[in-house]
């Protein structure tokens, strides 16, 4: 189950940075840029098997320390990246605790199979009277 923004937000932390790119002298000035630092290990909301479930699924986003980093500079706004970050991490952590239902493989019809050998019949029927007859 995935936890309520309020609980998320308590086991993040927020760093900020100038930002590079377009914005002439606000990017020089302001620091936009927001590094957005999950700990999953102090994070309270989720029990052992979600914690090893995100683990496994998240490894390749995950540091050395088992932090997960996201950041966002796409705005000028400091409070706007601040809040796509959120947006991003809660978007992350339900598509990894999402399980798949597995597929129950299914039998083909015999009504198809037969179909599909009659066309091949029929194709080679065809392509057998295309040929020129040698006496």
């Amino acid at each position: 189950m995935l936890p309520t923004r309020e609980e998320i937000l308590r086991s993040v932390t927020f760093k900020t940075s100038r930002s590079g790119g377009k914005g002439g002298q606000n990017v020089n000035k302001v620091s936009s840029k927001v590094e957005l630092i999950f700990d999953l290990e102090t994070a309270v909301s989720f029990n052992e098997d979600e914690k090893t479930l995100l683990r496994s699924r998240l490894e390749n986003r995950l540091d050395a320390e088992g932090l997960l980093h996201i950041i966002s500079q796409e705005d000028r706004s400091q409070l706007l990246n601040k809040e796509k970050t959120i947006v991003k991490l809660i978007d992350l952590l339900k598509r990894s605790l999402t399980v798949q239902k597995k597929r129950k493989p299914t039998k083909i019809p015999k009504a198809v199979i037969e179909k599909r050998l009659k066309n091949k019949a029929s194709t080679a029927e065809k392509k057998k009277n295309r040929k020129i007859i040698d006496l």
